[in-house]
């Protein structure tokens, strides 16, 4: 097959609710695009999410990223196999942008797909997705008010599976996780398992020792608490607080599974498409690791829309049953508005059923663009 152009666009929306955490605070998505156009009319479309303080990217140097390729792109790959050869000849560039090759990756495989009538999994060789996913709640970083009534909605509607940032301030963090023990109106009896997220908060294990062990409940991992790629410090964290440690901006290729692959317990990886650079890299992580015995979180950066959800979705089969959390599948929870018509998001309880999320008969990530949505994307570097 033939791609004939690539068309590269920024989607900017507005959030419901602003989210926060150590590293950041949002209230709307900033996404990058790309629309990878066939010779048969066909679109596959594909998105990402660049962000600094994750891979050092913006969604403006992702754009000229993809700009500068585009040409190249689309005279090279043809199918999948020329598809992983080209990551492969462009590794250390795909290494610098992750984010940015990442999009233009999910729209080739929507429209191969597409093109051959088939499921992306099915060019790739994975299972479909057929499971009940179940998402975790996350709740961010916000004042006790928003986050008291979002913890409260949260439980009411069945999940028990939390990840919860922090904000570093003890007496504030102590009482975040207090009000998830709260007896609640409504709330069925059971343990919570509640995880934290640090944003690579603190700079001495010391001090991050101090803090997890003063929060008044046991979390079971604890993600990055420490600055990106301090192993050491991370292993001393867990053997302190009796935790696992989730690698995020620690984990963003597969040779960095290398220096953990003795220690599968202490360790679990949190694979985000977007930052991983699309699903292929992102399969390599997940399945790597769990030939390692380290646990694969399937993550999704803030803000993502249904086409990131679903490209996670070909991950997360790869990995279940050894999936230990799935995040994500906001849609228009979060959104102001979503790409797809219907957006793809957890109902009940984090629940998901994979099977009935998309069409597998329309082929690629069986998705359906919502063509009124597109008029919001702005077009970035025209084709002449």
């Amino acid at each position: 097959m033939r791609i004939e152009r690539f068309d590269v666009f920024t989607f900017s929306v507005p959030f419901k609710t602003v989210f926060r955490h150590a590293s950041a605070s949002r209230r709307r998505a900033r996404n990058l695009i790309v629309a990878a156009r066939g010779p048969d009319g066909a679109t596959g479309w594909g998105e990402s999410c660049p962000r600094p303080y994750v891979t050092a990217e913006t969604v403006d140097g992702a754009a000229a990223f993809v700009l500068e390729h585009r040409d190249a792109m689309a005279a090279e790959i043809a199918d999948v196999e020329s598809l992983r050869a080209w990551i492969a000849a462009h590794q250390d560039a795909v290494d610098r942008n992750p984010a940015a090759f990442c999009a233009a990756e999910i729209a080739v495989l929507d429209l191969l797909g597409k093109h051959e009538g088939l499921p992306v999994e099915d060019l790739l060789g994975v299972d479909r997705p057929t499971a009940e996913f179940h998402y975790s709640a996350v709740l961010g970083d916000s004042p006790w008010p928003v986050y008291l009534r979002q913890s409260r909605r949260y439980l009411a509607e069945g999940f028990r599976d939390f990840k919860v940032k922090v904000s570093g301030r003890l007496r504030r963090d102590r009482r975040k996780m207090a009000a998830l023990d709260s007896p609640q109106p409504g709330r069925s009896d059971g343990t919570l398992r509640v995880r934290i997220d640090a944003n690579n908060l603190w700079r001495s294990a010391d001090t991050c020792i101090e803090h997890i062990e003063g929060l008044g409940r046991p979390v079971f991992a604890v993600e990055e608490p420490l600055q990106a790629d301090d192993i050491d410090g991370f292993r001393e964290v867990a053997a302190e607080c009796g935790t696992r440690i989730v690698l995020d901006e620690s984990m963003l290729r597969v040779d960095q599974l290398d220096p953990v692959a003795g220690e599968p317990d202490r360790w679990i990886a949190n694979v985000r498409v977007s930052k991983m650079g699309g699903v292929i890299r992102s399969l390599d992580v997940a399945v790597r690791a769990t030939d390692l015995g380290i646990g694969v979180i399937v993550g999704c950066q803030v803000g993502e829309t249904s086409i990131l959800t679903r490209a996670a979705l070909t991950v997360m089969q790869s990995v279940e049953p050894d999936l230990v959390a799935a995040e994500g599948a906001f849609g228009t929870h979060l959104l102001q508005g979503d790409l797809t018509a219907p957006s793809i998001m957890f109902d009940r309880g984090g629940a998901l059923a994979a099977a009935e999320a998309v069409d597998a008969g329309r082929g690629g990530f069986g998705l359906t663009v919502d063509e009124q949505a597109t008029k919001g994307l702005e077009l970035r570097g025209a084709q002449p």
